[in-house]
Formats: C-alpha cells, sequence, structure tokens
C-alpha cells in the first residue's frame, strides 16, 4: 500500500502537491468552523434559526457577483495574487466576525465575506486545470475532493473542542490557519497562469469582463451549468432538510446524522481517487447521468425507507453518485474552457451550486412547512429525472464540441502503471 501510495504522489507534479497541502490546512480551518456557525449565530446573538438562515443566504448570493468578477481577475492578472488575497482576506474576516455584536452589522459583514470570500474560487479551480495535464485533471479534482473529505472527518471533531471552550477561540484558530495556507503558498506555488498572447496582454480590465459574453454565449457550456442547477438543488437537501426530516417525522436523536455525515465523508476519502480512475476516460455527460441515477435513487429513498440501517443505505448509494458526478463536473468545465478563459469559465460553473444553496434549501422549507414533507424526496426523483434526461441529451453536442476543439485525450494509465 505504501508503495502504491508512493506510485501516486509522483504522477503527479509537486506543484499539484503543495496546491493540495494547503488546500488542506484550510479546508481543515474552514471544518472545524462551519458546522458551528448557526449555533454561534443563535447563540451569540440571542435568535432563531431563520436569521441564522439568512446569513447562509447572504453568503450565497454575494459570492456569485465575488465569483464573477474574481474569475476575470485570475485570467487577467494569474492566479496566485487571487489566491493568496482570499486566504489573508478569510483570516481577517474570521476575526471580524467574532468581534461583531450587532446582528445587522453582521449582516452587512456577511455580505462582504461572501463577495470577496469567493473571489479565490475559480482561480483554486483553474489552477488545478493549469497544472495538471488533460487525462488528470478528472484525478485531480477528485484528490482535491478527498482533501477536503478528509478535512471534514477532523475538523469537526477539534471545532467541537475549540467552540465548547470559546466560539472566540474557534474564530481565531480558523483565521491562522487561513494564513498558515497563505505562508505556505507564497512560499511553494508559483503562478500557473498560462502565458498570454500579444492580443491578451493588450486587452483592459472591461475587455476582460466582457469576455462572460462569450462565455454565457457558449450554449453547451451554459446547458451544462443549468442541468447541474437541477442536480445540486436535490444534493443541497443533504444538509438542509435531512437533518430536520430525521429528527421531527423519524425521531432521531441529531447525532444520527452526524454518523451519515462522517460515513460520506469517510467513503469519499477512501474511495473517490479509487472510482475516478475508473470513469476519467468515459465520456463525461454519460457519466454525469449515471452519478444523478444514484442521486435519483439515494434521495427518493428518504420518502419511503423506516430505521436507520435503510438511512444508512440510502447515504452510501447518494454518496457513490457524489463521487462520480463532482470530479467529473469540474474536468467537463475545464475540457470545454479556452485555456486563457479558464477563471471566468470557472467563475460561472460555479452558479450551479450557489444557486441551489440559495434557493434549494428555501424552496424545499416551503414543501416541508405546507405540504407532506416527503414530497421534497418525491420532488428529488422528479428534479433528477429532469438532469438525467438533460445530461443526456446534451452528451452528443459536448462530444462534438470536444472534438471540434482539438482537444485529445491522452490515454488514462491503469492503476498498474
Amino acid at each position: 500500500m505504501i508503495q502504491k501510495a508512493r506510485n501516486t504522489y509522483l504522477e503527479y507534479p509537486r506543484t499539484f502537491w503543495v496546491l493540495m497541502g494547503g488546500n488542506l490546512v484550510d479546508n481543515l480551518g474552514g471544518a472545524m468552523l462551519f458546522p458551528f456557525f448557526s449555533l454561534y449565530v443563535t447563540k451569540h446573538f440571542n435568535v432563531g434559526l431563520t436569521e441564522a438562515g439568512i446569513v447562509f443566504s447572504i453568503f450565497a448570493v454575494t459570492s456569485i457577483f465575488g465569483s464573477i468578477i474574481g474569475g476575470a481577475l485570475a485570467d487577467k492578472f494569474g492566479r496566485k495574487v487571487l489566491v493568496l488575497g482570499g486566504l489573508v482576506f478569510s483570516a481577517t474576516s474570521s476575526i471580524a466576525m467574532a468581534l461583531v455584536n450587532d446582528l445587522n452589522v453582521f449582516y452587512m459583514l456577511a455580505a462582504v465575506v461572501g463577495f470577496l470570500g469567493n473571489f479565490a474560487g475559480p482561480a483554486h479551480q483553474a489552477m488545478i486545470a493549469d497544472i495538471l495535464p488533460e487525462r488528470q485533471h478528472a484525478d485531480g479534482y477528485g484528490i482535491q475532493r478527498v482533501v477536503h473529505n478528509l478535512a471534514v472527518t477532523i475538523g469537526p471533531a477539534v471545532g467541537g473542542f475549540l467552540a465548547s471552550t470559546s466560539f472566540l477561540l474557534l474564530f481565531i484558530t480558523d483565521a491562522v490557519t487561513s494564513l498558515i495556507t497563505a505562508a505556505i503558498l507564497y512560499k511553494h506555488l508559483p503562478e500557473t497562469k498560462p502565458e498570454s498572447t500579444e492580443e491578451e496582454k493588450e486587452q483592459s480590465l472591461a475587455q476582460s469582463f466582457a469576455g462572460y459574453g462569450k462565455v454565457i454565449r457558449d450554449w453547451v457550456f451554459t446547458a451544462f451549468i443549468v442541468s447541474s442547477i437541477l442536480m445540486w438543488v436535490v444534493y443541497m437537501q443533504m444538509n438542509s432538510t435531512l437533518p430536520v426530516f430525521m429528527n421531527e417525522l423519524h425521531g432521531f436523536d441529531p447525532i444520527y446524522f452526524g454518523w451519515l455525515m462522517t460515513i460520506n465523508a469517510g467513503m469519499v476519502v477512501l474511495f473517490q481517487f479509487w472510482i475516478t480512475r475508473r470513469i476519467a476516460d468515459r465520456p463525461p455527460l454519460i457519466m454525469m447521468a449515471f452519478g444523478t441515477i444514484f442521486y435519483m435513487i439515494g434521495f427518493g429513498m428518504y420518502g419511503f425507507v423506516f430505521g436507520f440501517p435503510m438511512f444508512i443505505l440510502a447515504m452510501v448509494i447518494l454518496t457513490i453518485g457524489e463521487m462520480i458526478v463532482t470530479p467529473v463536473a469540474q474536468a467537463l468545465v475545464a475540457r470545454l474552457a479556452p485555456e486563457h478563459m479558464r477563471g471566468r469559465y470557472m467563475a460561472v460553473s460555479q452558479f450551479s451550486w450557489s444557486i441551489p444553496f440559495a434557493i434549494g434549501p428555501l424552496l424545499a422549507g416551503r414543501v416541508y412547512d405546507l405540504y407532506d414533507p416527503n414530497w421534497v424526496w418525491y420532488g428529488s426523483i422528479i428534479i433528477s429525472f429532469m438532469a438525467i434526461i438533460a445530461y443526456l441529451g446534451l452528451h452528443t453536442r459536448a462530444a462534438e464540441r470536444v472534438k471540434a476543439a482539438e482537444v485529445p485525450l491522452e490515454p488514462h494509465p491503469s492503476p498498474a502503471d
């Protein structure tokens, strides 16, 4: 196993592992803070979950605009400066949020944090595509997910200990991890932005932003994003509706939902790379449809099953879908994006989850409160089916698009290579 891990490590350039190491430290800080953020808002400001939900909606909406600006800046000025700036701002904002005592001021701060905090998102995604050859894109995004979920398996336990001592200590720790990550990447991570042509160098910042018009007119890409919005609306129910549904309708203690999340993260850590290796050379839209079938079955099961073992089975099924669709989606965006526009394509691709993050829990909440709560899961079946049909309908045109762009796919090395 050690030799196999060493061989895997040697397949990727040092720059990639530096980026992943930085991601691990930064994600660890976020994983310590995020699970307790709603608790902090409700306790610190003595308000209910509605106010905490407003904060998350502010984050989601403003992050859309932040990613748009960040994507254009990443293509114009480079990836590294955006990544480092995002980390420093993250550290500053963590301390600021810990010191604010007025909820209205906190709302305004949340808008600023959501706006500036996602500046670096497109740059992070573009860096992976910059560093790795195309045949390794899906693997690279799969490894990124493993790193994220490894942090998720460790972070909440550490965060719970810190939160029980002091919420201020929790925010300070998050800030420190961001600054440590910034120091690591500043010293060891080179700029990865591809060399610009003379025409691109002469483009003004306004022209760089105008490039978003070309992204939107790329109908194959735009249709893929709309299809993915449907898929992510379903996925968002895992962290919003499911814990309430389990507690109120099935009587499960919240700790049971925590166990489901541990199963989800643990599966990704153990099996994500193995799965990605075996689907990397298959048609991406077919794989997106295939993975969404697992979502349709897994999320749909919650509307029909009883007993915690069946809830575990549903989580296992939908996690398999998650391990298929997420790295494939990110790799496909990198393949569809012209090299000099990766930042902007990555920015627009984030709409596929930021829009569901903003509206998915709200729509499900209305269904849950006004109708039979099981219709959240029945609706998940319907929406998943719509996404599956959309992905299958796009398959042929996307394949033609890749071929027309003359982006040859190198054969992926087998696990034994």
